[in-house]
């Protein structure tokens, strides 16, 4: 029914076993021992990827944390709605929980396959998905201090006897095993626990921290004592915590280069936008001159009498060209045109005072 799996992994174990069974001995309890560590680090360097996508999805989960604690207070009472805004609030952010779940769910296949395939190497059996009548002999005939690879402590007597073996042999080869595997499976959830972000605690995830800093531990040991786990399958899990252990400290390291990159190179930003120490800011733009050439300037401050002058030639200079042209007199001059008040407009410039207008205030004055 699941061949779709043995095949896959008893062909790893195969391929493994044949390096590893002519640098040692083809029958060697160490090479079949480091077949299956390395079938282990085969599918999980395999699965990298995935396992650093779960990391990142557990850090963003992390971040999201007071967010997702504001919709549960907000939305309490209604959990369709409840269950709408974490919807929303993951789709914005890119959140996908099935990220963190997938490495776990990939593993379990693989725990299932190696344990039916460690499980079929028995005395008489001429074959094992890949492996042949030879290749079952060989694993059967593995004696590790003792004991079998296809061991375990609680094994019926008839077929320890079957393996030539006695269960004390077994129990002191299975214990440590799975004293190690257990402390390595509590180093690993305290590793993950410590990076945990508090302020994104909430009590279920107490609870999930204890299960896996406790009773995970706790379980490797009584599945190891009650459970048919052979002693190939305990080796499984070692190498799978210490591979987990090992690539936690990889991932997240790079994780936290990066996570500091990203501060150093934002501070830098906004250093760069920021005003230099004893620079002034920007002084206002001075007002415009009025379309209207007549108008007078207006200006926010003293204006140079040069100055003025240059505005109003150039105002002048911008005025249209279809005015008529001034007569000349007799002399050949040009005779100014009066303007209604009876002054020269050929004498009167823009924004000052002709000489004959002070003369005249000046005679007021003396007399």
């Amino acid at each position: 029914m699941l061949d779709f799996i043995y095949y896959p992994v008893s062909f790893i174990l195969w391929c493994w076993h044949w390096v590893f069974g002519h640098v040692l001995g083809e029958s060697n309890a160490f090479a079949w021992v480091l077949s299956v560590m390395f079938l282990v680090f085969t599918l999980r360097a395999i699965m990298y990827k995935p396992f650093v996508k779960q990391v990142r999805s557990m850090r963003q989960m992390q971040v999201l944390g007071p967010e997702i604690k504001k919709i549960q207070k907000k939305y309490a009472n209604d959990k369709t709605k409840q269950a709408q805004e974490m919807q929303k609030l993951q789709s914005e952010h890119g959140f996908s929980p099935l990220g963190g779940c997938l490495p776990m769910l990939l593993q379990i296949p693989v725990f299932i396959g190696l344990f039916h395939v460690l499980r079929e190497f028995r005395p008489g059996k001429t074959e094992n998905y890949f492996f042949d009548a030879q290749g079952v002999q060989s694993y059967v005939s593995a004696d590790l201090f003792g004991a079998r690879l296809s061991n375990w402590i609680t094994q019926p007597a008839n077929e320890l006897a079957e393996f030539g073996v006695q269960r004390p042999a077994v129990i002191l080869v299975a214990v440590p095993l799975m004293l190690l595997a257990a402390v390595l499976t509590h180093l690993t959830a305290r590793h993950s626990v410590a990076r945990q972000n508090p302020e994104s605690a909430t009590p279920q995830t107490a609870i999930m921290n204890k299960v896996t800093l406790y009773l995970f531990p706790i379980g490797v040991i009584v599945g190891g004592a009650v459970f048919p786990f052979p002693i190939g399958l305990l080796v499984y899990w070692l190498a799978n915590n210490s591979w987990t252990l090992m690539q936690q400290n990889i991932v997240y390291s790079k994780i936290d280069r990066e996570e500091e990159e990203k501060k150093v190179a934002a501070v830098e930003k906004r250093n760069s936008l920021a005003p230099k120490p004893g620079q002034k800011p920007s002084q206002a733009k001075r007002k415009a001159a009025p379309a209207n050439p007549a108008e007078p300037v207006e200006s926010t401050g003293s204006v140079e009498p040069e100055t003025a002058i240059e505005s109003t030639a150039e105002a002048e200079s911008a005025a249209p060209t279809n005015v008529q042209a001034p007569k000349k007199d007799t002399t050949g001059q040009a005779k100014p045109k009066p303007n209604s008040n009876g002054s020269d407009a050929g004498t009167t410039v823009p924004g000052l005072i002709s000489d004959r207008t002070r003369s005249k205030k000046s005679g007021r004055r003396n007399r």
